[in-house]
């Protein structure tokens, strides 16, 4: 099973977030729950290092089952509402994922 975890701070904004896990749909290569989740958050950090210009905190690992993204500090307030907005977008994708296949990927918002 995908684990995610969305971490936000006590104004509500997203501090970070973690996937970790396997989905194990099916076999590695044709697993489109693991497909739709990698691009998913992959995708929203490419788009908020390439609309942001910010250096965010990534780890991964896992032989692809781990991957941790921390909001840099100290942003601009035009910045944080960029990240922060691509960031609820992510969300809710994730969400959509969770709907249709919850025995594979939970979410979980701290």
């Amino acid at each position: 099973m995908i684990k995610v975890t969305i971490e936000r701070l006590s104004n509500r904004l997203i501090e970070s977030f973690t996937v970790s896990g396997h989905a194990n749909f099916a076999e590695h290569g044709s697993d489109i729950v693991c497909a739709g989740v990698s691009a998913v958050s992959i995708g929203t950090i490419n788009a908020i290092i390439a609309l942001t210009n910010i250096t965010p905190h990534i780890e991964q690992g896992g032989k692809g089952g781990f991957l941790r993204f921390v909001v840099p500090k100290e942003l601009s307030e035009e910045t944080d509402e960029k990240v922060q907005l691509l960031l609820e977008g992510m969300l809710i994708s994730l969400q959509t994922i969770e709907n249709d296949y919850g025995q594979y990927i939970n979410i979980t918002i701290k």
